[in-house]
C-alpha cells in the first residue's frame, strides 16, 4: 500500500504530526507546487480544470485492534451511509477530529470523488495503527 504511515514504526506522536501537516496544507490550499507525492507532499494540487483548487487531502484510517479500515456512519440530506474516507478538521495533542466524506453521486468527471457531509467524529490517535493518504481533491 503506497502512502501508508504506520504508528508502530514511528514515534508515538507521528500520526498527529502528519495530520497537523495535512491540516496546514488544507488551510493554505492556494499553493500549487507539484514536485512530490504522498502524505508529506508540500502542497495540495493541481488546480482542477473548471477553476476549483484542491483543498482536501482525504485519508483512510486503520484501527490498532485488528488493522481493519476505520468506517463511520453519516447522514447527508436525509440519506444515511457509511464511509471510510475522512478529512482532517482539527488536531489537539493526540486527539483528532475528522469530517466524514461521502462518495459524490454526481462524480461524472472523476475529479470530485467525495462530498462533505458536515458529520464529524473525534478519536484518540492511539487507536490508529496507520493512515493512508488518497489523491488530493476538492470538497465544499
Amino acid at each position: 500500500m503506497e502512502n501508508l504511515v504506520n504508528n508502530n514504526f514511528c514515534d508515538e506522536k507521528s500520526i498527529s504530526k502528519i495530520l497537523q501537516f495535512i491540516l496546514e496544507l488544507q488551510k493554505d490550499a492556494e499553493n500549487t507546487n507539484l514536485d512530490s507525492t504522498g502524505c508529506d507532499r508540500p502542497c495540495l494540487g493541481p488546480n482542477i480544470n473548471n477553476g476549483l483548487i484542491f483543498n482536501t487531502r482525504p485519508i483512510t484510517l486503520y484501527t490498532c485492534c485488528n488493522s481493519s479500515l476505520w468506517s463511520m456512519p453519516y447522514n447527508l440530506n436525509g440519506t444515511t451511509g457509511e464511509s471510510t474516507v475522512f478529512k482532517i478538521f482539527k488536531v489537539d495533542s493526540n486527539c483528532a477530529t475528522f469530517e466524514i466524506l461521502a462518495p459524490n453521486p454526481e462524480n461524472t468527471t472523476g475529479l470530485v470523488p467525495y462530498i462533505s457531509t458536515n458529520n464529524f467524529f473525534t478519536i484518540n490517535l492511539d487507536c490508529v495503527l496507520a493512515l493512508r493518504c488518497l489523491n488530493d481533491t476538492y470538497t465544499e
